[in-house]
């Protein structure tokens, strides 16, 4: 009993500073992004101010309240009302710019509204494009440890054949060059994992050593238009550049008409006056001490250089907002026009590696047969020709895994562009079960 006391004893401080490592499925990856991301968090503070914005031009009509006292010693025949104390309230009446204005922060909120679910998008797609890159990464190092350990035997094979007097050194040489310039592959790959892990753990907030893939998890990619140039719609970032652009020109339209235009303003102001003062002595009757001044204020601008020159400023500035936001419109077009194409190309071409990679297979078959059963008619096959094969079809599937990344990463970027992303990604979250963290 104490010998099973102590291996069960030593088995769980074995399981207990064995390190955990977390296996994040493919949408959790995604929503830890949002829910971490600091540039979500600033786009929501810019729509909190544009909001807030929105509710000061709107303010303006609701009168301000203050109190105040005017407390003073007079002299002599008394020039002011000193006050115990006084209570005034203000508002606008009527400002034709001010409705304007208003508009301007509608448009600027409707902006910063745009601007967010854009930072959204971007989010997503980082938080998908690098979860795609380090699940095909984790897979390149696998298929590139098998293809280092086939050169490795490779070498060795010729290094026997050498001695045997079968091969030459040219041959030994270039083997050791094929296994060095795999092992270098190798070390880049880890390095990729590693840049990879730790962009995806800031994206999502957890620790970078823990971090590794759930290839079961990742969707596939819905079918994607073939005629982009019939989707007319446009990203949140070039509708957020043309509210800005009319949030401009409403400002600009509120700077012109501040000349030849009626500004009302209402005041009200009641005051306690003190009774410790000598207005008794210049005033015939003076025993009410409560004072309640109402008035309007109108004031219509007839000539002011600056108000006018302020309103060609805000035009202008207006117009190129506009002439911007059209150029980013036509790029926007051209550039996902492009992205349509790259992906024709990139389908095509994964459809090649996958045959080049079967038609690699099926020779690593045939080797493998003829030198078990040998080759009637032919050259004998040796096992240097085996390991050749063996690599050559491990290149081939590399090959494959690096252009279906590209396609699929291609294929995300256009499901943005066109506005899909988050609504692809909504209904991968309902199709597939909660994706909890995982440990192994």
């Amino acid at each position: 009993m104490t010998r099973l006391h102590l291996i069960v004893t030593s088995s769980v401080l074995a399981l207990a500073v064995t390190p955990a490592i977390a296996q994040i499925s493919f949408t959790t990856a995604v929503d830890l992004a949002l829910k971490n991301s600091p540039k979500v968090r600033v786009a929501e503070a810019d729509v909190a101010k544009a909001r807030a914005v929105l509710e000061q031009t709107k303010d303006v009509y609701i009168p301000a309240f203050s109190i105040g006292s005017g407390l003073g010693y007079t002299y002599g025949f008394p020039f002011g009302a000193p006050s115990l104390f006084n209570i005034t309230a203000q508002s606008l009446l009527f400002d034709e710019s001010q409705r304007n204005y208003i508009r301007a922060a509608r448009t600027g909120l409707e902006a910063a509204n745009h601007s967010l679910s854009d930072v959204r998008q971007q989010i997503m797609q980082d938080a998908a494009t690098t979860y795609l890159s380090l699940d095909a990464d984790l897979e390149r190092i696998k298929a590139a440890g098998e293809e280092s350990r086939f050169a490795g035997e490779l070498t060795r094979i010729i290094q026997q054949r050498l001695e045997a007097g079968q091969d030459t050194q040219v041959e030994l040489t270039r083997s050791k060059i094929t296994s060095a310039n795999l092992q270098l592959r190798q070390i880049q790959l880890e390095d990729d994992v590693s840049d990879q892990r730790l962009h995806l753990a800031h994206l999502t907030g957890l620790s970078a050593d823990d971090i590794t893939t759930d290839h079961a998890s990742i969707p596939l990619l819905p079918p994607l238009n073939r005629s982009p140039a019939s989707n007319t719609q446009l990203p949140e970032s070039i509708q957020a550049a043309y509210s800005v652009a009319q949030s401009k020109l409403q400002s600009a339209f509120g700077d012109s008409r501040k000349l030849y235009r009626p500004q009302i303003g209402l005041g009200v102001q009641y005051s306690r006056l003190a009774s410790f003062n000598n207005y008794q002595q210049y005033y015939l009757t003076f025993d009410n001490y409560n004072s309640v001044q109402i008035g309007l204020q109108f004031n219509l601008p007839i000539f002011d250089a600056t108000k006018r020159a302020k309103a060609r400023e805000s035009l202008a500035e207006a117009n190129r907002s506009v002439h911007e936001a059209d150029q980013a419109r036509n790029q926007f077009f051209e550039g996902r026009q492009k992205i349509s194409t790259a992906i024709r190309e990139l389908q095509a071409r994964a459809e090649v590696d996958s045959l080049e990679r079967e038609l690699a297979q099926n020779q690593v078959d045939v080797v493998r047969i003829q030198l078990r059963d040998g080759n009637p008619g032919g050259q004998p096959v040796s096992p240097k020709e085996e390991q050749n094969a063996r690599i050559q079809e491990r290149a081939r599937y590399l090959d494959f895994l690096d252009t279906d990344l590209q396609l699929r990463q291609t294929q995300i970027n256009l499901l943005r562009s066109n506005g899909q992303l988050e609504d692809w990604l909504k209904s991968t979250t309902l199709s597939q079960p909660s994706a909890a963290s995982k440990s192994e």
